[in-house]
Order: structure tokens, then sequence, then C-alpha cells
């Protein structure tokens, strides 16, 4: 029950009507009895957002499109992480002081190793932004792997990002699409392969990052998309007998993260994913019925 003593924490986002963290953490924190609550906040000012965390005690915030970056003018500290993916997704109130975060790249390690360790393994990335930059940075942090590889349409930001993360080498393709030869080969040398690149996202999911024809059995496919749940992409990898991963386990560690962070308890991961799945679910069944 909600009262005078309840802990707020919440997500700020534009648009953010679509989020289903307000049922996954709020679903977390009744599973442990606790008095907290979440909260989804539509934010077009993220200095006067900020402001009212400060004056309000809000204990932490879920950052989400467009204000993962605005928001690190405004934060207190931010852990070399955040500063390195140059992106913050969460945020701790620690009595007024403000400190971000960022728990994506985690989240995305946590699902992966669930499926295969990534310590001495080849791995391709494709895409080169927000999530890219996570995964990749927290790859090199975190664990050991023998080779990222790092395909982007954009030549110069590819090399600069592959620099950064100290990866071993970049693979520009065409600026059009990734249909080419070159990415082909890099597919077949990597022992993982990870989209995070917005193809195939809802309502796009039948397009795909890559051509038919291009993956292994003896491959872990990772796309971060998690709506819709089986992507094109993943669809191709399960053809060829890979063992495929979809972005929703990703979405829900980087929740789990976000929790211990606020509350300094063990997330229950499983009623987390449960309900995010039901609220998946209860989507596709509203849009089928339009």
């Amino acid at each position: 029950m909600v009262d005078a003593s309840t802990v707020l924490c919440g997500v700020i986002g534009n648009p953010i009507a679509h989020s289903m963290s307000p049922a996954m953490h709020n679903a977390a924190f009744s599973a442990l009895g606790l008095n907290y609550v979440y909260l989804a906040f539509k934010v077009e000012n993220v200095t006067e957002a900020l402001n009212g965390v400060r004056a309000l005690g809000i204990r932490g915030l879920s950052v989400t499109i467009p204000h993962k970056v605005a928001v690190m003018g405004q934060l207190d500290r931010i852990d070399r992480t955040a500063e390195r993916i140059g992106a913050v997704n969460t945020i701790i109130n620690e009595t007024g002081q403000l400190l971000g975060t960022n728990t994506d790249g985690l989240g995305a390690l946590h699902t992966l190793e669930q499926v295969q360790p990534v310590d001495g393994q080849r791995i391709l990335i494709l895409g080169v932004g927000g999530t890219s930059r996570a995964i990749g940075f927290t790859l090199v942090s975190e664990r050991k792997p023998m080779s990222i590889v790092l395909a982007g349409r954009k030549p110069e930001k590819t090399a600069n990002l592959a620099r950064e993360i100290q990866s071993c080498c970049a693979c520009p393709v065409s600026p059009s699409d990734f249909d080419s030869q070159s990415l082909a080969e890099r597919i077949s040398q990597a022992n993982i392969v990870i989209n995070t690149t917005p193809i195939g996202m809802f309502p796009n999911g039948m397009e795909s990052p890559v051509p038919d024809g291009v993956f292994e059995n003896r491959q872990v496919v990772f796309d971060a998309i998690y709506n819709p749940p089986k992507t094109r992409f993943l669809l191709q990898a399960e053809q060829a007998g890979a063992r495929t991963i979809n972005g929703l386990r990703m979405f829900v560690h980087q929740g789990a993260e976000q929790f211990r962070l606020w509350t300094g308890m063990e997330p229950p991961v499983e009623v987390m994913e449960q309900t995010v799945r039901k609220c998946l679910m209860i989507a596709s069944e509203n849009e089928g019925s339009h």
C-alpha cells in the first residue's frame, strides 16, 4: 500500500506511454514486499525534471530515449562505465547527489553468458549506436573476448568507436544496406553475432540487417530488439540451426541491475521476466485486434 513512507522510482523519456518498465519494476517490488513504487514520467525539460528528483527525494530513475545523453550534464557524478559509453540509463539519488551509470551493457552480458561464455570468443556487433557502445565497452572491461569486430554504415564513426573500445577492427559496409560480401565473411568468422541496429523492430519485424544464408549452426545470434520477440534476423539464424537470443532478457537484466542499485537487494529476475512476457503478449493481442 502506498503511504508516506513509500520510496519513489521512475522512468523518464519522451514518448514514454509504451514503457514496460513500470510493470516490471512494480512486480519486482511487490514480490519482495518492498514499499517502493515506480512510475513513468513524460519529460521534455531534463533540467527541471532532475531538479524535481532532488527536491522530492525520488530514489532512482531509469532514463530512456531521447534523454540518455542530455541528463549527463545535470548529474553530480557519472561513473566510468557511463562516461566511456557516453550515455546514462540509470540515476541513483544519494541524499540529493545524483549518480549516473549505465546498465545496458551488463544486461547484455548477463543475457549472453546464460547461453555462451564470452571469454575467448570472436564477436561481431552490427551497428555503432548507443547499444553497440554499451555492449562493446562492457565486454572489454568485464570479460576477455578474443576479438570484437564492429560493422557500421558510417566508416568514420565505425572506425572511431573501434579505437575507443580497443576492438581489433571495424567493418564499414554499404551506406544503403548491410548486404555485402564483406559483411557475410565477417559473420562467418564470428562465434557470436549481435544486432544492435533498430532494423527489424516493431512495426518492421520482417526486415533484417543481414541477407539470408549467412549464419551457421555453431553460432550464437543475439538481437537486442525484444518487440517483436522473434525478428527476421533471429528467424534467419534459427533456420541455420544457430542458438538465438532476443532482447527481452537484456531488457530484464538491465532493469535487474537498476533494482540492485536502488534497493541494495537481489532482484526477482524470474518475476521481472514473466511480467515483461505478459506485457508483450497483451500488447500483441491488442495490436491484432485493430
